[in-house]
């Protein structure tokens, strides 16, 4: 089951990694993303967007490495990751659920709250 959740997790990361490429590239959608305020995100936004690519992927790379998948970090990185990941995302919960963005609270939320569920079930081993 490990293994399992650390493949759908990452097809999901991997879908947010395309979103959020998208909003950098200037697409119009926005609203769904960073609280919702813009339809097309400005620059600092935008950057942002870009960063949270790489934070997915270092997640993918610590999903996958903790399910014994890959080897691509050092274990005490891995060890210490797959838990400030598992805060990243339990504190994404209540701060996607509270934004002024309809379609983020009612997109974003259940997206948050199974990424963490799987990353959950990788942590623990089940």
């Amino acid at each position: 089951m490990t293994m399992l959740a650390a493949i759908i997790a990452c097809i999901l990361l991997a879908a947010l990694a395309v979103f959020q490429a998208a909003l950098a590239a200037g697409a119009p959608a926005g609203h769904f993303a960073w609280g919702g305020q813009h339809r097309v995100l400005p620059r600092h936004l935008r950057i942002g967007s870009a960063v949270a690519i790489l934070i997915y992927a270092l997640f993918a790379a610590i999903l996958l490495q903790r399910a014994g998948l890959v080897t691509l970090l050092p274990a005490p990185v891995v060890d210490i990751g797959i838990w400030v990941q598992l805060a990243y995302l339990a504190l994404g919960i209540p701060m996607n659920a509270i934004s002024r963005s309809r379609p983020e609270r009612f997109t974003m939320t259940p997206i948050v709250i199974v990424l963490f569920l799987l990353a959950l079930t990788v942590a623990m081993g089940w």
